[in-house]
């Protein structure tokens, strides 16, 4: 953990960098985003810079607005495409609200199919991810330790280890761990299979 600890400085210009260059890409000025993703202007100038260290919620709102993944914000576009991805090499980042920690597990810039990410989540702990525009994502939440509750929607589901819960992006998801250890768990996004 000492390497996310030191790191959060350059962390926070990544992330500003990847925002900026996910937005300008889609041809969005700060203003475009400031709208649909309900996270103010100024905010956002603060985040692109930097000068931020931005929660899951509040990235979860900027993503919305990008039509993307928070994987797909965290993925590494620096890296070489490699094959293989050391733990010790996977890209850490400790959501300032809750404190959970996500680990990116998939290789870089691999093209694979699907996004897997590593989560420890303390206890006690609560975050709302803003729904995902992006229509044609699943994701697959596989609990390895703990206890977790997860709302989607209306339906809250109570996961214990070795459970699986398949949710369809495209609305809020609250997950909060009850317990007085910390959770983790395995998401796995991937494209939503076409079905004949």
């Amino acid at each position: 953990m000492e390497q996310l600890e030191g790191d959060l400085d350059t962390l926070d210009r990544a992330i500003g960098e990847r925002v900026r260059g996910l937005r300008v890409a889609r041809g969005l000025t700060l203003e475009a985003l400031a709208d649909k993703s309900g996270v103010s202007r100024a905010m956002l100038s603060r985040i692109e810079r930097g000068e931020s260290n931005p929660t899951a919620q509040l990235l979860g709102r900027v993503c919305a607005g990008l039509d993307v993944t928070l994987s797909a914000l965290f993925a590494e576009t620096e890296r070489a495409a490699a094959p293989l991805s050391r733990r010790a090499d996977q890209a850490l980042w400790r959501d300032p609200g809750s404190g959970y920690v996500r680990r990116v597990v998939t290789p870089p810039n691999c093209g694979a199919a699907a996004d897997i990410v590593e989560v420890e989540f303390p206890p006690g702990a609560s975050v709302t991810m803003e729904s995902s525009r992006t229509p044609a994502l699943d994701q697959q939440i596989v609990l390895l330790t703990g206890r977790m509750d997860i709302t989607a929607g209306e339906t809250t589901h109570r996961l214990e280890a070795g459970d699986c819960l398949y949710l369809h992006l495209g609305q809020p998801v609250s997950f909060h761990n009850p317990a007085t250890k910390a959770a983790q768990y395995l998401v796995v996004v991937a494209q939503r299979a076409l079905r004949s």
